[in-house]
Order: C-alpha cells, then sequence, then structure tokens
C-alpha cells in the first residue's frame, strides 16, 4: 500500500473534511527477530483472513468518530523488513481514533493473521 496515495484517497471523498481531524496509521513490518525468544528469523509465511480482517473493520468503523478504516494484510513469503500489515484510521478527535487504531491492530494480529517463521 502506498500510504500517503490513500490518505491523499481519502482526503477527496465527500464528508472528509467535516468528519476527519486525525488519521492514525499502522505499517507493520516483518522484524528480523522472534518476539517469542529474539532469535534470527529469516523469513516468514503469513496467511492472513481476509473475511475475519473485513468484519473487524466493519466493526470497528462503527464506533463513535470513526469516519473510515483501510486495512491491507500482506500474504505470503516474507522476509525482514517487508511490510506486512497497513491499517488506516480516519476520526474525528484523537480520543476516539487512538483506542480503534490500538484495539483493531491487536484483534487482527490475535484473531485473523497466523504466521510461521524460519529462525537461525
Amino acid at each position: 500500500m502506498d500510504i500517503t496515495a490513500e490518505i491523499a484517497r481519502m482526503k477527496k471523498e465527500p464528508g472528509f473534511a467535516q468528519n476527519v481531524g486525525m488519521i492514525l496509521v499502522h505499517n507493520g513490518v516483518v522484524r528480523a527477530w522472534s518476539r517469542s525468544d529474539h532469535k534470527e528469523v529469516t523469513d516468514i509465511e503469513v496467511h492472513p483472513d481476509r473475511d475475519r480482517i473485513e468484519a473487524l473493520r466493519v466493526e470497528y468503523e462503527a464506533r463513535p468518530g470513526i469516519w473510515k478504516i483501510v486495512v491491507e494484510a500482506v500474504a505470503g513469503h516474507l522476509k525482514p523488513g517487508d511490510d506486512l500489515l497497513f491499517i488506516i484510521v480516519a476520526g474525528d478527535i484523537r480520543e476516539n481514533v487512538k483506542p480503534v487504531l490500538a484495539e483493531l491492530l491487536d484483534r487482527i494480529k490475535a484473531e485473523a493473521v497466523t504466521k510461521s517463521e524460519t529462525k537461525v
């Protein structure tokens, strides 16, 4: 995902200026070490559940103050440094937008993405 292009596209949509005072972005990348034991990771295989991600996106987009959420999860064989997960949350004020990004990210990672790491 080209984050800059996606935000520019959102800004052209009707209702943007009337509903958005904050945009938060998550750009997750593949780490070169495992979260569980800090061993070196050479590559990962990622399998996002796109239906579950969409259901979560719709659920969180209905929250008060949230205007739009865009999610893109990369699938397949990835190397450290590769983009893995993009989330853009646009809404009215930080008290509404910040918790939505945090909760949605945690739920996508817990409920909708499986991955296996190759460690050295």
